[in-house]
Order: C-alpha cells, then sequence, then structure tokens
C-alpha cells in the first residue's frame, strides 16, 4: 500500500483533554468484570471482609501467572486489600451484573445477602463465579488517576462453560458466540 492511498482522518477527532469523550472511547472496549476480594482486620483487630468490583482487569503473563487491574488512587478500599497476605479475584458469571453493581457499591453493603467462599490465607471468592483466582501482590505501577496492580496467582478454579459477565458502552452484556465464516 503507498501513502498516496491513505485517507487523512477527519475533523472529528476529540482532544484526549476532553474527559468526557475520553470516558466515551474507553467504554468502547469491552472488559470482563471481577470481585477483587480477602479478610482483613478491622481497627478494633476484629476479621471483616473487604472487596470491590474492578471492570479494568487484564490477564498479563503465564510465567509468572500473572493478572492486572487498574484501581483509582481515591479508593478507600485497595488500601485495606493490598496489605493481604491472599487475595481473591472472582471473575463474574453471566448472570451476576446485581452482584456486581453490590460490590461497586457502599462498603458497608458490599457482602449483603452473599455467602462468600475464603481460603485459609485470606482470599475470598464470590460464589459460582466464572473462574476463581487466589492471588498475592506482585507489584504497583502509578498510573496517573489510577494504579495499575499486578497480582501473582498462587492457585485458580475455573469452569469455561460458565459465560462471564462483560461491561461495554456502561452497561453489562453478555457474549455470542459466532462460528468462522472460513
Amino acid at each position: 500500500m503507498s501513502l498516496e492511498s491513505v485517507v487523512p482522518v477527519a475533523d472529528d477527532l476529540s482532544p484526549a483533554t476532553d474527559s468526557t469523550m475520553l470516558k466515551r472511547a474507553f467504554s468502547c472496549f469491552p472488559s470482563g468484570v471481577v470481585a477483587v476480594c480477602c479478610r482483613v482486620t478491622d481497627a478494633d483487630g476484629s476479621p471483616e471482609l473487604a472487596g470491590m468490583a474492578a471492570s479494568a482487569f487484564t490477564t498479563v503473563s503465564l510465567d509468572p501467572p500473572l493478572v492486572s487491574l487498574c484501581v483509582q488512587n481515591t479508593s478507600t478500599t485497595w488500601p485495606r486489600l493490598r496489605s493481604a497476605p491472599s487475595i481473591g479475584v472472582s471473575v463474574f458469571a453471566s448472570d451476576q451484573s446485581a452482584l456486581c453493581r453490590q460490590l461497586a457499591g457502599p462498603a458497608e453493603d458490599r457482602f449483603a445477602g452473599i455467602t462468600p467462599l475464603a481460603t485459609d490465607d485470606g482470599a475470598v471468592f464470590i460464589p459460582d463465579t466464572a473462574a476463581t483466582l487466589s492471588c498475592s501482590l506482585f507489584h504497583e505501577i502509578p498510573a496517573g488517576d489510577h494504579t495499575v496492580v499486578l497480582l501473582r496467582i498462587e492457585a485458580l478454579h475455573c469452569d469455561p462453560g460458565v459465560e462471564p459477565l462483560v461491561f461495554h458502552a456502561s452497561t453489562f452484556r453478555a457474549l455470542e458466540a459466532r462460528r468462522d465464516a472460513s
């Protein structure tokens, strides 16, 4: 292809400083949604559950086994999770949008009506999800108004037959399997 056949971009590009358009552009990329949870100790030394929902989640590496999530620097939950010896990551199933919203809501209501699963070292999982990953904190990287968190997977369980919850264009969606036409 020669450069003469390249079509110039129209004047409809918005500057990246337009936060509304930037959020809209980010929403065009579908992502899975996870719960990130563990047991923590409250100010009185009593154990309690802490967790949050995250949509900026992705696989990173097979060796070592790593996943990442992006956490807002204003999060009050991540500082409680980050010091835990083990952090549970649950990949929400397609029918768990209400649970996802609950985990994204007020901290005091996040585990209401949920009977979570837990490991001896404190990783907490939401039941009936597509996958569960027991992780440890591997590294944190400051990135603008977020922190990129790398988690090392220590143990896992998955069921590829369970459809995952997908977040796209600011709403939850389901996947559709398509056959290759070739």
